[in-house]
């Protein structure tokens, strides 16, 4: 039977490249162990579970090539491990030694849950969790597409040759890790603006995604809205967010994550146990930070030492109650739509992958429940990636998507503001002259290729879009700046080794290890291509 309209659930997986081996615990490198734990574990284990049922669902992915490195890097590995082991521990003492019935049974949870992440990853997948999402890619599951290299927001960056190496590394990356060259990318913040599209051709990038506005405030403007792709003048596929589907999930007032049977993100053990407890599985140091394990659920509008004991099994009933509700709006969305245009339309609903899961809890649930009620009970929806839609509709209008982000306002503001404006005079002069010493260095020595392919990473990581956005909203501040200027710096330290012929082969060697993204690292990437 023939389905009204088409679901597209796009989530993009990244975070920033975060190593530090001179340190034996450091604090930034538990975002990587939290959204493992809380987000690509659980997405792993939710679609391989509906994979084993037979429930046919389609979803696409993004991977950015800083997570892919983090997610199979030997030593964040082994310390996610020790991560692992120590809140199933921390889990388990607090389940022996709590009196009252109902913390006791969040704690089982945790306990349980935390031994199920373990096996999964380390017995099942051998410590390497893209290995079981390229799997499922393999048997059509999902669809994974890639990103620029260290997600840099492409309009912000002034050397065009900077540019194309972002989505050049970002396909050599996708093609290690997956075997296949990619048929997508995510744009790093969704920023796009004219040009970019010819880059992503010449790389034989068949689709991206831009915001709402990208495509309604196109040229000429869209026949479809943003209910189905346009072309741009070099082929490549646009596909924009709707509105409508995306802000009923991510919105933590208007949306299902604020319901009060849900977990509460900001109250943690962490702030609750004693130091002797942090000391022996958090920190040695003592520091109190997240632990993971939030026993609490929203409650209300309440302060945190008001809110009432998490109850999972209340959770997951009011999880198929969204999922259902969101299928139902889809479906009435899809009938309008159909009503109004000559085929069947795509909705493209875009997140951050640690939606679900990290930020709202009960998120895998939720997307779990939604895809087995499409599957089994919709007449009218169904689920489907970019690339298959552009397979049954390959004939659509051309046109030229707007300048956008999906940032707050829509455009640059978050990455260049009056907080982070200091920071692209920088990149702008590291860039130019890595493309300069590209071709100058024909034929270095073995110790000269070292500095040169380690400036080329320090570059990238400094192009991060991650440091602005954290410098602006304030979360990070002072890691983020640290970390801008800390690869500024190598990548000049570096460049007066070079220059100067001194080399501190010790220093180079502690970057090698610390920054070690991009193994592949040939700097005569910069070289233009002819």
């Amino acid at each position: 039977m023939n389905k009204k309209g088409y679901l597209a659930i796009v989530l993009h997986s990244h975070l920033p490249f975060i190593k530090h081996p001179e340190e034996e615990y450091f604090l930034e490198e538990n975002w990587l162990y939290e959204a493992i734990t809380e987000t690509y574990l659980p997405l792993y284990i939710t679609f391989n579970k509906l994979a084993k049922e037979g429930i046919k669902f389609q979803i696409t992915m993004s991977v950015t090539p800083p997570l892919a490195n983090m997610l199979t890097d030997s030593l964040l590995t082994k310390r996610y491990e020790r991560y692992l082991k120590n809140r199933i521990r921390l889990a388990e003492e607090e389940y022996k030694t709590e009196n009252a019935a109902n913390k006791k049974a969040a704690f089982k949870f945790y306990a349980n849950r935390y031994k199920t992440l373990y096996k999964t990853l380390f017995d099942e997948l051998n410590g390497n969790v893209l290995s079981g999402f390229k799997r499922l890619q393999d048997e059509g599951y999902i669809e994974i597409i890639t990103c620029t290299a260290t997600h840099e927001i492409l309009p912000l960056e002034l050397n065009e040759r900077c540019r194309e190496v972002q989505v050049e590394i970002g396909v050599k990356e996708y093609e290690r890790f997956f075997g296949r060259p990619p048929r997508g990318i995510w744009l790093g913040e969704c920023a796009y603006t004219s040009g970019v599209d010819k880059i992503l051709a010449d790389n034989n990038i068949r689709f991206t995604f831009v915001d709402t506005h990208g495509i309604l405030y196109a040229d000429p403007g869209p026949v479809y809205g943003v209910h189905a792709p346009i072309y741009s003048e070099s082929g490549v596929a646009f596909f924009g967010r709707d509105p409508e589907a995306s802000k009923q999930v991510w919105s933590a007032q208007e949306g299902y994550p604020g319901d009060f049977n849900y977990r509460e993100f900001y109250r943690d053990i962490g702030y609750d146990i004693s130091i002797d407890k942090i000391k022996k599985y958090l920190h040695p140091a003592g520091f109190r930070f997240d632990s993971g394990i939030k026993i609490h659920k929203i409650t209300g509008k309440v302060p945190l030492d008001k809110k009432e004991i998490y109850n999972r099994e209340n959770a997951l009933k009011v999880a198929e109650i969204h999922a259902g509700n969101f299928m139902f709006n889809r479906e009435k969305e899809a009938e309008y739509l159909l009503s109004i245009m000559d085929r069947e339309p795509i909705m493209v609903a875009p997140f951050d992958t640690e939606l679900f899961g990290h930020w709202w809890f009960e998120g895998p649930d939720f997307l779990e429940h939604l895809l087995r009620k499409i599957y089994k009970y919709s007449s009218v929806i169904e689920t489907i990636t970019p690339f298959n839609y552009l397979k049954k509709y390959p004939t659509n209008q051309v046109a030229e998507p707007t300048p956008s982000t999906w940032g707050d306002g829509g455009y640059f503001k978050v990455w260049l503001n009056e907080k982070t404006d200091w920071i692209y005079p920088h990149l702008h002069m590291l860039g130019k002259k890595m493309i300069d010493l590209s071709k100058k260095y024909k034929k270095p020595t073995s110790l000269q290729r070292r500095i040169l392919n380690q400036m080329a990473r320090e570059l990238l990581l400094a192009q991060s879009s991650d440091w602005a956005f954290l410098i602006t909203t304030g979360t990070a501040k002072d890691y983020s700046t640290s970390a801008e200027k800390y690869h500024i710096n190598a990548f000049l330290a570096l460049l007066k080794m070079l220059e100067e012929n001194k080399i501190d082969e010790a220093f180079l060697s502690f970057l090698e290890k610390k920054d070690s993204i991009f193994p592949n690292m040939d700097y005569r990437i910069y070289r233009r291509k002819k």
